[in-house]
Formats: structure tokens, C-alpha cells, sequence
């Protein structure tokens, strides 16, 4: 655990005891300070008084009386569509909000780094689509070259969870909207920015809003380097605002839609194979079409960022290239769980928006697309393009015949998993890739889309 450093005898209120509000209160009170928490779950309230934690609701502005902070988890609106009632109160009493990032940059540094020979290095990686496999990508790079090296953030671990940093480790970690759009402390050494499209838009008030929350890691962050995909308009315009001129190579632009010239630092993948050009050169190439951990276009942006990201700490080409075959990928992102009778079946739970599920689409040939759940702001049209790969759509949700109408496909309403993963197993041939990629949200059906990955395994096991 990171103990946060300047909070000693102060009160510090925690608003949400899920994963990283109950380990913040830990890593307050191993700082020192006095966290009083809440929690609308009874259940989360019982966990943390069993802890040790004071628990008690926030409904007058009084409460905050004496009340130096309020750490917020991130799944707690502060601004859009509302703030959260405890949120608001804060606000009029004057309490500063942060969240558990905003402690661990105020907190990782410690004065035992004074006799290391190599300064601990924070890796940050935010984006919408690919920030998972990105993340844990670097993480492998690092892990198969022998660095010390930790994982966390959005991906699963607790940011303050981690343990302090050794002599040359480096943090990776992944970066939601919600957490970067809070943080008061934002310092990573490298920022990574994967791409943008649309997603968590009642949250940040539009697209503007959405692209303010990704920007701040790097406006506020002031990375020493910094990865940015420019095959949308916000990234060409991020990757401009923070260069200073065509050859800054503190900013490394990174493309999967066209080659990319100049005299900066460039890494991008056309083809399926990967480059790497500095000053007008090439310096690395990686045939990533042999790389299985790594399918279709979308992967091999992920592959780039984390390519260049690795390569700011010096990591030779041929080193990345050789952890990047050992990489078997994540759980629920474009994960094959079984092969049957020459028919794939492949896991991308995870794309729960219009956008990831097109770049799914777009990996794959002669698909039996399984698809459906909360429908996400915007349609589906997006995903007319994408759709030529598709031989039929098997639809699931509550409000399946909704979704199904809306494909340009041939599409069967099926309502429930276990009657799509029946369908689309006894229609497909040999050749055919029986995909989840829901392009909705799983809300009306599971807790989470890792839920629903689960149940597409489960289902496909019966087989």
C-alpha cells in the first residue's frame, strides 16, 4: 500500500467504499489522517466499519465542518448530468474533491528515492477504445525485459493498492474519463492517448466535455513524453498543442490509417506491419501479423502506443517485438476461448460502444456477430461499414428487436445468450468466427460486461 503523505491529523471524508474508495481510506489512515467514509450500500458501510472506518452520511453543509478534502470514487458524478447531493455539499462548504488518483501522484514520490540510482518512472494510458490491452501490453513488455514494473488504475488494481516503488520500477497505469477528469495531481513521466470516440457522454456533457477529462492528463500532467494516436481530429489537435514544432520529439505520434512523415517521432502500422521513424528514418519494424495476442487493426494501434511507450525507456525494437509473440492479450477483448469444427469463437465483451465493436468487426472475416445490450447514445450507422464482414447477427438484450432493426445485416432476435451462442454455433461453418462484440453496455442483462464475457464462455463450454 502507497500511504498518502500530507494528510497527517487531518479529517478526510470518502464518498463510495467500492474497490479504490475503501482502499483510499486505507491508505489515509496509513497517511495519518482520520477518513470518515459513506457508502449507499449498507453492505459497503458494514465492510468498512468491520475495517476500522467511522461511517456516517454527509447531508448538511455542517457535516464538512473540519473537513480537510473529499476523496470521490469514480463512479460518482461531481459535475454532469448532476452532482452527486454529498458532491454539492462539499462544493458549498468549500471542501476541495479529488479522487484516489489525485492521492497517489501526491503520494508516490518519497524521500527513499534519493538513494536510488534509477528515479521510479509513472507510464499513464487513457483513451476510449484499446486503453486495456495497451496498459497491460506495456506491463508484459516490461515484465518479459526484466524491469520491475506494477499494474493498475482502471484495469483492476487500486492505484493506492500498489506497493512503493523500487529502485528503476515503473507504474503503468490505465485512466478512465472519470478518473482523469477529477484528479487534482496529474504527473506521469509518459502519457499515453489511444484514440477518441464518443462514449460516457451524459457524464461529461458532450464530446467537448469527454475530450476536456482525457486532455487534462496531459494539459495538467505535463508528461516528460507523450503517445498520441492522431487518426482522429482531437488527437491530431492534442499532439499539436503539445509540440512545439514538427521535429519535438517529446511527442510521439501514432497512426493504424496512414503512413506517418516528418522530422519528429512517429510509430504506425500499415498492412500489419509496424514502423518506427525518427528524423525522417526508419529505426524499428515488426511484422505484427504474426502476432496472435494481437488481432486486427485496433490491436495493432494498441500495439504502436505501447510499442512507443516502451521505446521512451529504452527498450530495443527487438525486445518489444519478441514480448509482443508471448502476449496472449486480455479477458473479454477479442479473446479466442475455443475452436470447434474449423468455427472460432472470440470474446470481445468489452466493446460496449459503437466504435469498438466496428474495429472488432474489422478483424475478423465470415463473423456470426452476437450483439445487443443498453443501446449507448449516437445509434448504430457507425457500424454499417464494418458490417460487410458479417454473415448474420444474432441480437440479445431486452431490447433486441430495437437493436436488430437497426442493422444493415441479416439479423434473428434472440433476447438471452444462451439461444444466440445455440443459433449462431448450429448456423456456422467452417471458417466462420462466432464473435460477442455487443457494441451496448451490458446493464440491462449483467452486472458488467466482464459478466457477460463470462456467460458467452459458459455457453460456448456447453457446446
Amino acid at each position: 500500500m502507497i500511504p498518502v503523505q500530507g494528510v497527517e491529523g487531518a479529517r478526510v471524508a470518502v464518498l463510495g467504499l467500492g474497490r479504490s474508495g475503501l482502499t483510499a481510506a486505507r491508505a489515509l489512515r496509513a497517511g495519518g489522517a482520520e477518513p470518515v467514509c459513506w457508502d449507499d450500500n449498507p453492505a459497503a458501510r458494514e465492510a468498512a466499519e468491520a475495517d476500522g472506518f467511522l461511517c456516517m452520511p454527509f447531508k448538511t453543509e455542517d457535516h464538512f465542518d473540519g473537513v480537510a478534502r473529499l476523496i470521490v470514487s469514480p463512479g460518482i458524478p461531481h459535475l454532469y448530468p448532476a452532482p452527486n447531493p454529498v458532491v454539492a455539499l462539499a462544493l458549498e462548504a468549500g471542501v476541495p474533491v479529488d479522487n484516489d488518483i489525485g492521492l497517489f501522484f501526491q503520494s508516490f514520490a518519497t524521500r527513499d528515492w534519493d538513494s536510488f540510482d534509477t528515479t521510479p518512472r509513472v507510464i499513464a494510458v487513457t483513451g476510449s477504445n484499446g486503453k486495456s490491452t495497451t496498459s497491460a501490453l506495456i506491463h508484459h513488455v516490461l515484465a518479459q525485459s526484466g524491469r520491475r514494473c506494477q499494474l493498475a488504475g482502471n484495469i483492476g488494481r487500486g492505484v493506492l493498492d500498489l506497493e512503493p516503488a523500487e529502485d528503476g520500477e515503473v507504474v503503468v497505469l490505465e485512466l478512465s474519463s472519470y478518473q482523469t477528469d477529477l484528479a487534482r495531481s496529474l504527473t506521469p513521466d509518459v502519457a499515453v492517448f489511444t484514440n477518441l470516440s464518443p462514449d460516457h457522454l451524459d457524464r461529461h456533457a458532450g464530446m467537448g466535455g469527454y475530450f476536456a477529462a482525457k486532455r487534462r492528463l496531459f494539459a495538467e500532467g505535463g508528461p516528460d513524453r507523450a503517445v498520441i494516436g492522431v487518426d482522429e481530429e482531437e488527437g491530431r489537435f492534442l499532439a499539436g498543442q503539445l509540440s512545439q514544432g514538427p521535429a519535438d520529439d517529446r511527442v510521439i505520434r501514432v497512426s493504424v490509417a496512414r503512413k506517418l512523415t516528418g522530422p519528429g517521432w512517429q510509430v504506425f502500422a500499415r498492412k500489419g506491419f509496424l514502423s518506427e521513424y525518427r528524423k525522417g528514418k526508419q529505426v524499428g519494424s515488426i511484422d505484427l501479423r504474426q502476432v496472435t495476442g494481437l488481432p486486427g487493426a485496433h490491436n495493432h494501434q494498441n500495439a504502436c502506443a505501447a510499442y512507443a511507450a516502451c521505446r521512451t525507456l529504452g527498450l530495443a525494437p527487438k525486445t518489444i517485438e519478441e514480448a509482443f509473440h508471448s502476449f496472449g492479450g486480455l479477458p473479454h477483448r477479442s479473446q479466442t476461448i475455443a475452436e470447434k469444427g474449423g468455427v472460432r469463437f472470440v470474446n470481445d465483451s468489452k466493446a460496449t460502444n459503437v466504435d469498438s465493436a466496428a474495429k472488432a468487426l474489422a478483424a475478423f472475416r465470415n463473423i456470426r456477430w452476437i450483439c445487443g445490450g443498453l443501446e449507448k447514445d449516437g445509434g448504430l450507422d457507425a457500424l454499417a461499414e464494418a458490417s460487410a464482414n458479417v454473415r448474420k447477427a444474432y441480437v440479445i438484450g431486452r431490447e433486441a428487436a430495437h437493436f436488430a432493426m437497426q442493422l444493415k445485416v441479416e439479423a434473428e432476435v434472440c433476447g438471452t445468450m444462451d439461444v444466440a451462442v445455440a443459433k449462431a454455433a448450429a448456423e456456422a461453418e467452417p471458417g466462420d468466427v462466432v464473435l460477442l462484440a455487443p457494441a451496448a453496455a451490458s446493464f440491462d442483462q449483467y452486472d458488467n460486461f466482464e459478466r457477460r464475457g463470462e456467460d458467452f464462455a459458459a455457453q460456448v463450454a456447453k457446446l
